[in-house]
């Protein structure tokens, strides 16, 4: 299933890698922060030298920048990654259901089909844009904080060997519990989208019924009316 929703991405493959390539740099530059903040109080503040204090801080106001340029360029090829891989997907599921035979025809519903070329291809394409940002993120992350964890002080930084699994626990707690219910709710995606299908396709007779009903209550209304005053 993953090769073939991949087969989407082609022309957006150069966006997708330097999607990465300027996320990684990013953690980078984030994670260079901490350190040069570490070592402004040590050889800044405590040391009492005033050159090396705006050398670094120059320095931190530097990374912040160029962490947050990447930042931006990674979230605008991220972006433009992720929606044409969705314009590619959406695509070729448009012309594969066009070869569908009778018995496919038979078996999903337009509704069903709706919700696939709609919801379905736009959570696919926000899961590729989180994919392309975290997936390269999240690891680097973690491998940068803890390197720069033990080089300040390697007492405070085994906290990390037990937050880490914890926190690992926990989200695989919720994404089982929460899975359930994504698929309870993609029926209800189908049911919802087969209702809109059928008040848009009968909308004549939806605007005559609702007619009638209102001529209906002011012909009663009226004679409500006479009735009081006549009688």
């Amino acid at each position: 299933m993953v090769k073939k929703l991949l087969k989407g991405v082609r022309e957006y493959k150069r966006a997708s890698i330097f999607t990465m390539v300027f996320a990684g740099l990013e953690v980078v530059m984030e994670i260079v922060v901490p350190f040069l903040i570490a070592s402004i109080i040590d050889q800044g503040i405590y040391g009492g030298n005033m050159n090396t204090l705006l050398k670094l801080g120059l320095y931190m106001v530097l990374c912040v920048i160029i962490g947050l340029i990447f930042g931006l360029v990674a979230g605008g090829l991220s972006a433009d990654a992720s929606a044409g891989f969705a314009k590619n997907l959406r695509k070729d599921l448009y012309f594969h259901i066009q070869g569908f035979s009778f018995a496919n025809i038979d078996k999903f519903s337009t509704a069903g089909l709706v919700t696939r070329l709609t919801t379905d291809i736009t959570n696919v394409q926000n899961a590729y844009q989180m994919i392309l940002r975290i997936a390269i993120r999240a690891p680097l992350m973690l491998i940068f904080s803890l390197i720069m964890s033990y080089t300040i002080n390697p007492t405070l930084a085994t906290i990390f060997l037990i937050i880490v699994p914890v926190l690992g626990g926990g989200l695989a707690w919720l994404a089982l519990k929460s899975h359930p219910i994504f698929e309870e709710v993609f029926h209800i995606y189908d049911d919802l989208n087969g209702v809109v299908q059928e008040n848009l396709s009968g909308i004549r007779v939806v605007k005559s019924f609702v007619r009638e009903e209102h001529e209906k209550n002011k012909f009663q209304k009226v004679s409500t009316n006479l009735y009081k005053k006549f009688c």
